[in-house]
């Protein structure tokens, strides 16, 4: 069955459904609408659910589309999303809850709580693993999404696993060492991570739906996750219930949930003042260079703003949450596709309130090779890390990106968020062939700056160039 979205679907789809009391004034209703309306339809996302606050105040809630494609159930306020990493900040509030009670400090060495971790994990600390210093990385390829693994076995793995650098020395985004957060959270208080947080956060701030992942139980108004094939709507890709509980984005909740964990951060409970602002506090290397990145949240400062964001990608599900400090505005999405370009649906959001954040105006085209796609990807991180690999670079290129023309793309990655930027916000906006080269011209959306790349790819498909223009 060729599964795709209807004209009569797409009505549904469409059809936005206003909810509670809404302060924001129509002309930026109708912009939202319009933002929100225009992603759908680019991405073929079949729902969308969107909450606007300020100071912690609902002024705008508003579904759109479809739960579940198969049975034509709409979103509502109560639809349940899966989390992706937006679950990070629950694990670090819930790690900063034991380091409020005295129970843990930031500067601990995680060898004192396992003894047995390797010798160049020695100075690894929790503040390293919260703020993705530790050297770790993602799960190691021998990891089997699809097959169940103890928190023994995982951990493991994990040991196995060489470090990539230096605790403390660079920055890398890693699931592991969450998941060996959510282990240290067990370790120290008896109970599985996802009771912990249950119980010291989710019911205090009557976070009713908020939940770890099950695919067995009955979660009632549960949302469907999807994805593309060739551009058919498929379910999402199963993965084990064991990879769908650890501690780095394994939550369901719905958007009525994230606006109660929203409302709570403008209060010292269940934070303190002093560990939020730990928590939105810019990461400093052992060399000094600052990163922008806190516990389980990214920081920025755009068009003369300050603001701390997440997203999530997982399953057939993307989600995001912007908060501007400065104006105390939130805007948060939830959505059910994995097509949706994050990034960009946030930052559209934000052009509806502050126009300085408004998207270029540049045309995508579909992208008929995902492979090549995942190439330039994996490429760009290499730049971004400075680490070049000769398999993947012509021999020019690759000393071109190790010397000063390299390190000014890298500053420049490095501006964005990382990696999730590049490996769910990356679109194809050129694509053709000159002089026995492919050239590929990608447009990269952070919150708040594009970047358009050009990269030349030899027949054996190397990378030959790479050209930076920024928008």
């Amino acid at each position: 069955m060729n599964t795709t979205l209807s004209p009569a679907l797409l009505a549904i789809v469409f059809a936005a459904t206003p909810c509670l009391a809404q302060t924001t004034d129509r002309a930026t209703s109708v912009k939202i609408d319009h933002i929100v309306k225009e992603q759908m339809l680019a991405n073929k996302i079949p729902g969308v659910s969107l909450a606007v606050l300020r100071k912690g105040k609902i002024i705008l809630l508003k579904t759109y589309g479809l739960a579940n494609v198969e049975h034509q159930v709409p979103v509502k306020p109560e639809t349940v999303f899966q989390s992706g990493s937006i679950g990070k900040q629950f694990t670090a509030a819930a790690v900063m809850l034991l380091v409020q009670e005295n129970k843990l400090s930031l500067d601990d060495r995680i060898s004192k709580y396992f003894p047995d971790v390797p010798a160049t994990w020695k100075d690894i600390t929790l503040w390293n693993l919260l703020t993705h210093t530790s050297g770790l990385g993602d799960y190691p390829p021998e990891i089997d999404l699809k097959r169940d693994y103890s928190e023994v076995e995982l951990f493991a793995s994990f040991k196995n696993a060489a470090l990539n650098f230096q605790p403390g020395s660079s920055w890398n985004y890693s699931n592991a060492g969450y998941v060996i957060l959510g282990i240290l959270i067990r370790k120290i208080t008896g109970e599985y991570y996802g009771d912990f947080i249950r119980e010291k956060i989710f019911e205090p701030l009557q976070m009713t739906t908020a939940r770890v992942i099950s695919e067995a139980d009955i979660v009632p108004n549960r949302a469907a996750g999807y994805r593309l094939v060739k551009g058919e709507l498929k379910n999402q890709d199963w993965v084990s219930p064991s990879t769908n509980s650890t501690a780095d984005g394994s939550l369901y909740f719905s958007i009525l949930d994230l606006a109660k964990w929203d409302a709570a951060l403008h209060t010292d409970r269940p934070l303190t003042a002093a560990s939020r602002n730990k928590i939105w506090t810019a990461a400093r290397l052992r060399d000094g260079t600052k990163k922008d990145y806190g516990f389980g949240w990214h920081l920025a400062e755009y068009h003369g703003r300050r603001l701390v964001f997440h997203g999530g990608a997982w399953q057939g599900f993307k989600t995001f949450i912007i908060r501007f400090l400065d104006t105390d505005l939130t805007i948060i999405f939830l959505a059910n596709s994995w097509e949706t370009r994050d990034f960009k649906f946030a930052r559209g959001l934000a052009s509806a309130f502050y126009p300085a954040f408004a998207l270029p105006d540049v045309k995508t085209i579909p992208d008929l090779d995902p492979q090549i796609t995942s190439l330039v990807r994996r490429g760009l991180m290499q730049v971004a890390l400075r680490k070049p690999d000769e398999q993947l670079f012509t021999t020019d290129c690759r000393v071109a990106m190790l010397g000063t023309e390299g390190k000014q793309i890298a500053q420049a990655l490095n501006a964005f968020s990382l990696p999730v930027a590049i490996i769910h916000s990356s679109e194809l906006i050129e694509h053709k062939v000159a002089n026995n080269r492919r050239l590929h011209r990608y447009l990269l959306t952070d919150i708040g700056s594009s970047l358009s790349l050009t990269l030349e790819l030899t027949t054996d498909n190397k990378i030959a160039s790479i050209k930076m223009s920024p928008l």
